[in-house]
């Protein structure tokens, strides 16, 4: 296998009609790997996943070559597991506990969502705690799915823009084998984490490993910004477009530390993906 093969390489793909839709999606655009939301992102509640679509989304996944370990999903935007309010708090709970539970039932292993914010009510650790807090609460009611936690822009009042929160939660979360981590290119660029030429491009992904740990990353989103280095905005923009320009992503390519996890792009112009996925793999 050489090094262009040991990259998981997809996009956040279109689950409308049915989730068994997402992988027929991710095979049109050439993916190796995919992310969906299992329910409507808008909505606090969906209906149940029903069995044949279940069953659907298995066999699909099956023909088309897709393990369970190269899909990421992502939880619905409304969800907030560090809201300072306890009704607040309890909704994010339970709506985070719906997604868990469909990861389950798909036979998924991840669910990837953003730590959450403070909005500006109650201390950034406060937070932190009760963001591991709703960690631990969805982890004892489900079995067999990984909580992987996505590094922010630091836009507004969000939580998790600097490696130490990412730290902070997995060290207070009671079982540490069940959470992981997520790093978006375009967050932690606006975050001011310079990932732009080869030496600190290096000198980022050291203090990650010296942070966190690279045995806590189970995938990236891959993002071109818009925004400048640390300006805390987050703006997406597609692959070599924005003010990452194309190193980063051929650094991504060529960094074996990064093989066998999925590498999902989230960028602004999904008619462009296919030709993202082959220039991605064309840089190794």
């Amino acid at each position: 296998m050489n090094q262009a093969e040991k990259k998981w390489l997809g996009a956040h793909v279109s689950a409308a009609g049915g989730v068994d839709n997402a992988p027929v999606n991710a095979q049109k655009i050439g993916a190796n790997a995919f992310a969906l939301f299992t329910k409507n992102q808008r909505q606090w509640k969906s209906p149940p996943l029903q069995p044949e679509v279940i069953r659907s989304f298995e066999e699909r996944c099956s023909e088309l070559g897709f393990t369970r370990e190269q899909i990421l999903p992502h939880n619905s935007y409304l969800i907030n597991p560090g809201h300072p309010e306890e009704a607040g708090l309890q909704k994010s709970r339970d709506a985070l506990l719906d997604e868990m539970q469909r990861c389950e039932l798909l036979g998924i292993p991840y669910l990837n969502i953003h730590p959450g914010s403070h909005l500006r009510q109650i201390s950034e650790q406060e937070c932190l705690e009760r963001i591991a807090a709703s960690v631990n609460y969805v982890l004892e009611r489900t079995r067999g799915v990984t909580v992987v936690l996505e590094n922010t822009a630091g836009q507004g009042s969000n939580l998790g823009f600097r490696f130490e929160h990412l730290a902070e939660i997995i060290r207070l979360v009671d079982d540490p084998d069940r959470v992981g981590c997520c790093i978006d290119t375009c967050h932690a660029h606006a975050a001011g984490y310079d990932l732009l030429t080869p030496e600190s491009y290096e000198r980022t992904m050291e203090e990650f490993d010296r942070v966190v740990g690279f045995r806590w990353l189970r995938g990236m989103h891959l993002n071109d910004a818009k925004s400048a280095l640390g300006s805390r905005v987050d703006r997406h923009a597609p692959l070599g477009e924005g003010t990452m320009g194309e190193e980063p992503f051929r650094l991504i390519m060529n960094d074996e530390r990064l093989n066998h996890m999925p590498l999902i792009l989230e960028t602004t112009e999904p008619e462009k993906w296919a030709e993202e996925i082959a220039w991605l793999r064309s840089q190794v």
